[in-house]
C-alpha cells in the first residue's frame, strides 16, 4: 500500500514542522505537528509504514518529557507498524521505558534486541545507566 503523493507530502511537511519545533525548544508544539500528520493516514493507520516513524518522534517527545507512560504506547504502537519489530531504536526506547517502569525483565530483553541490532552506539546520546543495566544482564 502507497500514501497518494499528496497525502506523502503533507505528512513529509509536518513531520518537519515538528522536528524544527522541537529541535527549538517547543516539544509540546512538535507533538502536535506529529499528531496531526498521524491524522491524515487513513483508516487502519497503523498498515502504514509513515505510522512508524509518526509513533516514534511522538514517543521521542513524550520520553524527552518523562511522560513514560504515554512514550510506552507510541513505541508500543510503533513496533506493530510496518518495519517496527526488529527496528533498532524502537526496540533502544522500548528498553528504556519498561527499565523506568523497574519491568527490569523486558527491559533486559529490549535492549539487547536494540544491542544485537545496531550495537553499544545506539546507547551513547542517551543517560548511561541504560548501558550500565545492560551490562549486568549480557556480555557486551
Amino acid at each position: 500500500m502507497k500514501l497518494s503523493d499528496s497525502t506523502h507530502s503533507e505528512i513529509t511537511a509536518l513531520c518537519q514542522q515538528g522536528d524544527d519545533l522541537v529541535k527549538a525548544g517547543d516539544l509540546e508544539a512538535g507533538k502536535n505537528k506529529y499528531v496531526e500528520a498521524l491524522r491524515l493516514l487513513p483508516e487502519n493507520h497503523q498498515e502504514w509504514e509513515a505510522a512508524t516513524w509518526i509513533y516514534v518522534a511522538i514517543g521521542d517527545v513524550h520520553f524527552r518529557m518523562k511522560h513514560y507512560d504515554k512514550a510506552f504506547k507510541c513505541f508500543f504502537n510503533a513496533v506493530q507498524c510496518p518495519k517496527g519489530l526488529g527496528n533498532p531504536y524502537i526496540h533502544l526506547r522500548l528498553g528504556q521505558l519498561y527499565y523506568e517502569q523497574e519491568n527490569f525483565e523486558k527491559a533486559a530483553d529490549e535492549l539487547t534486541r536494540a544491542y544485537m541490532g545496531a550495537g553499544m552506539a545506539i546507547f551513547m546520546e542517551d543517560d548511561p545507566k541504560y548501558l550500565e543495566f545492560l551490562e549486568t544482564k549480557i556480555e557486551l
